[in-house]
């Protein structure tokens, strides 16, 4: 007999990640997600330590959730982004400043403390303590604008002053903080072919 289902939280969810080369706005529900934060520079040691801890929990409690036959893909790696003051100001400061929290989304029925039970399992088998830092996060994003970015990171200035833009003229403001869906391995992918959702919450 077939076993369970396995859980895409993208399918399942594929009305909230609707993105094109023009911008459009989309109504998020709210979602949970395994989150680690932090500060630096993109791919730097602290972030690369980050999105490490972040993968083993989020392999370790999916596999534990699988083995009791509620299984599920892994979702994958997504980023918030703000700097000092103005949260949308963050890509005009310096790179050292900047400040994220990096994502992966998760089933509503994942816990906080499987979630602190399975760092500590980590731990036990020599993993970083930086496992410790990740943490269940309820993000309730509402009504965003959304757009898919085409190229390099370094290049997403344009792309969020059209959203910015396209927002104004709907007449709303945006708030909140950048979010990024990173649909590309940027190890496997040429940096012109990344391919990267940008949200940012309007009102």
């Amino acid at each position: 007999m077939p076993g369970p289902q396995k859980l895409d939280l993208y399918a399942k969810h594929k009305d909230e990640y609707l993105a094109s080369a023009d911008p459009v706005i989309v109504h998020v529900k709210p979602a949970r997600y395994l989150a680690i934060q932090g500060r630096g520079e993109p791919n730097g040691d602290a972030f690369q330590a980050a999105v490490a801890a972040l993968y083993n929990v989020a392999f370790t409690v999916k596999m534990a959730r699988k083995a009791a036959g509620r299984d599920y893909a892994v979702a994958k790696l997504e980023g918030l982004w703000w700097g000092k003051g103005k949260e949308g100001a963050f890509v005009e400061q310096p790179k050292h400043s900047w400040q994220w929290q990096l994502l992966i989304r998760v089933p509503d029925w994942i816990q906080s403390k499987e979630v602190a039970q399975t760092a500590d399992l980590l731990v036990r088998k020599g993993k970083p303590l930086d496992v410790r830092n990740v943490e269940l996060l309820l993000l309730n994003e509402g009504r965003v604008v959304q757009m898919l970015h085409v190229g390099p990171y370094e290049d997403e200035a344009r792309t969020i002053d059209r959203m910015h833009a396209f927002a104004s003229g709907q007449r709303l403001t945006v708030h909140g903080r950048h979010h990024e869906i990173y649909l590309s391995d940027p190890r496997r992918i040429a940096p012109a072919k990344l391919r990267t959702i940008l949200r940012r919450p309007v009102k």
